[in-house]
């Protein structure tokens, strides 16, 4: 298996939201990834609390696939593309990693 995870700094005030409001949006949507992408085996978007620091990254995305060829399929899937393309102009960083469990 392979734990596929993602974090994502969001830009202030990007299409007039606050990063918070537009890390919320971008976890509600990824959350619909399931059942679109039959590589995808587990998904979950969660949003730092309110409250935290604000130098923490806003958003978090850990996903499962069975093998890395999963994972590749994932990242060329047109549902996760059209993220993509949505969440660049919105996020300032991304750190990821991907591990074999």
């Amino acid at each position: 298996m392979i734990k596929h995870i993602c974090m994502f700094k969001m830009k202030e005030n990007a299409n007039g939201k606050s990063g918070y409001e537009n890390a919320l949006e971008a976890a509600a949507r990824l959350e619909e990834f399931n059942g679109k992408i039959p590589s995808l085996r587990k998904i979950e978007a969660k949003v730092n609390a309110k409250d935290a620091p604000q130098d923490n990254y806003e958003l978090v995305l850990i996903c499962d696939f069975d093998d890395i060829d999963g994972l590749n399929e994932y990242q060329k899937h047109p549902v996760h593309v059209e993220f993509a393309k949505a969440l660049a102009p919105l996020r300032e960083l991304r750190a990821c990693i991907d591990y074999e469990f």
